[in-house]
């Protein structure tokens, strides 16, 4: 299997798309005016108490409070409050952590009044981002995360991912975390360090050492609540917890962004820094690598997968339903059981592929079609665990019930993806009435008159939908050249794909959007 990294920066966005063999498989889209906060370290203040829920609320400089239960302080906690007081009431007592006594651990079922007072200062890292109106979710076992360890303080074992089968190469990695690990630190070996070298291993630990110590000096200078440490940038972050071998490319079109995934892809693999792209052709990127018209086809309410079977997709607060239809398929086999069995087989392909891709965490209950034949339930089961073994998300799935539903439980880190397919039209703005499409040539050569007569600019930009496009490249003198000849030889125009038929949009070389476009009428 090939896998591709395609990213798209613009002005006020960033996506992010992972494809397997040209399938989009994961797409993270963020403003670029928020940040993805997990792994984020914040100097945080206890604002109340809830023993009920044994858990607190705390004041992260978030507007909601972050909830923090008492299961997630972890068993270290009396050393990491010891550790941090010391910091803050005297910064010249700073000593390293392995100078440091580590407490007794605190009881698992504990009380959070025993541990926690109100306006208490308290060092948190966030584990879940909020979702819809719930705050952060919050950790006090404190961890920083590389692409092959992760290194967490006040505490002094080692830990080797279960995914590493061989029991020989266990052991070398424990035997070697335990001879170079600092004292007083934690290191979970993770399953992408099978093999690896001492050398490598090594140079990442003591990344990951220095950077608990740049970073818990601030606690020194710093009032509550502020943020303690800042985790590396989202792409950067998605690399380094998706990287593989089998990534042949990392399309890229921002130089900026290029720079930093070229620089970090050097750090971990410097015989792969050669994936690594910059794109810089004038066709949207995501058009380029058929991004956006998968985009189209699997975002909707009704995705449809094999020969006219579809899934229906309903998001609630509670949880995902999916259900599966064979639609035409019932009327082409007269064994019925054969048909459900082969539809529902491609459905668990593509659900586990919508998992990844809308990112759905919680609930999901699955309706598929109604199978009599046991063995035929526990392939489908069997299948469902098989195809779902590379989900990075923490998952469990129950076999079918009687009544041929399947219930999955899925980690839930951030909010689901939901991208509206429907498109208003951009030129009636919803009102059903549009100027005739026979002269929507001429508001385009009108705008260009404009530019370039009024405005004065030569060289610019516009972005038309593919079949606009078409129309205007038609034949030996098009529209395209006609244009050309009048106006300025400098002239693009550039199908794209995100655009609706009638919608348009220009540019400027530095590939800034200059806004031409009618204004909608306000009634």
């Amino acid at each position: 299997m090939v896998s591709d990294l395609i990213v798209n920066v613009q002005p006020e966005e960033v996506s992010i798309a992972v494809l397997e063999d040209g399938k989009l498989v994961e797409l993270q889209k963020e403003d670029r005016s928020t940040t993805f906060s997990v792994g984020n370290i914040y100097l945080g203040k206890v604002k109340k108490l809830m023993p009920g829920l044994n858990a607190a609320f705390v004041d992260i400089g978030y507007k909601k409070d972050a909830f923090l239960h008492y299961l997630d302080l972890g068993p270290n906690f009396n050393t990491l409050q010891k550790y941090t007081k010391q910091l803050r009431s005297d910064s010249k007592k700073l000593q390293p952590l392995s100078k440091t006594t580590v407490l007794p651990e605190i009881p698992i079922s504990g009380s959070i009044t025993d541990q926690l007072t109100q306006g208490q200062e308290i060092l948190v890292q966030i584990t879940k981002e909020p979702i819809s109106t719930k705050g952060p979710r919050l950790t006090s076992e404190i961890s920083f995360a590389g692409r092959y360890l992760v290194l967490i303080p006040f505490a002094d074992k080692v830990s080797v991912s279960q995914k590493i089968k061989s029991s020989e190469e266990r052991a070398r990695l424990r035997q070697l975390l335990q001879s170079i690990k600092p004292k007083n630190f934690s290191v979970i070996v993770r399953t992408s360090a099978d093999g690896k070298r001492v050398a490598e291993l090594d140079a990442e630990l003591k990344i990951l050492y220095r950077r608990w110590e740049d970073n818990i000096s601030k606690l020194t200078r710093l009032k509550s609540p502020s943020l303690v440490y800042e985790e590396t940038g989202r792409i950067v972050a998605l690399l380094r917890d998706i990287y593989n071998p089998t990534f042949q490319n990392i399309h890229i079109n921002d130089p900026d962004v290029y720079n930093e995934v070229k620089d970090y892809i050097g750090l971990i693999a410097p015989e792969q820094v050669g994936i690594v792209k910059h794109y810089k052709d004038d066709i949207p990127i995501f058009d380029n690598f058929s991004v956006t018209k998968q985009i189209k086809a699997l975002f909707g309410k009704t995705v449809t997968f094999k020969k006219g079977a579809y899934l229906v997709i309903e998001h609630t607060e509670a949880m995902h339903v999916v259900d599966v239809n064979s639609g035409n398929r019932s009327k082409q086999s007269d064994d019925q059981e054969d048909t459900a069995i082969d539809v529902n087989i491609a459905a668990a392909d593509e659900i586990a592929r919508q998992l990844r891709l809308r990112d759905m965490g919680g609930i999901v209950v699955i309706d598929f079609i109604d199978m009599h034949d046991l063995n035929n339930r526990k392939k489908l089961f069997d299948h469902m665990e098989s195809i779902m073994a590379s989900d990075r998300a923490k998952h469990n799935i129950l076999p079918l019930s009687k009544f041929g539903l399947m219930q999955i439980t899925r980690q839930r880190v951030r909010p689901v993806l939901d991208i509206v397919t429907t498109e208003t039209c951009p030129v009636c703005y919803g009102k059903g009435e549009i100027k005739p499409s026979l002269l929507f040539a001429d508001t385009l050569e009108d705008k260009i008159d404009y530019l370039v007569n009024t405005l004065k600019i030569k060289r610019f930009i516009l972005h038309v939908s593919p079949y606009v496009y078409a129309y205007l490249t038609k034949g030996f003198f098009s529209l395209k050249w006609k244009w050309k000849f009048s106006y300025s030889f400098f002239l693009k125009i550039i199908p794209n794909q995100s655009l609706g038929f009638l919608e348009y949009k220009f540019f400027n070389t530095a590939k800034e959007e200059l806004d031409l476009k009618e204004e909608q009428e306000i009634k």
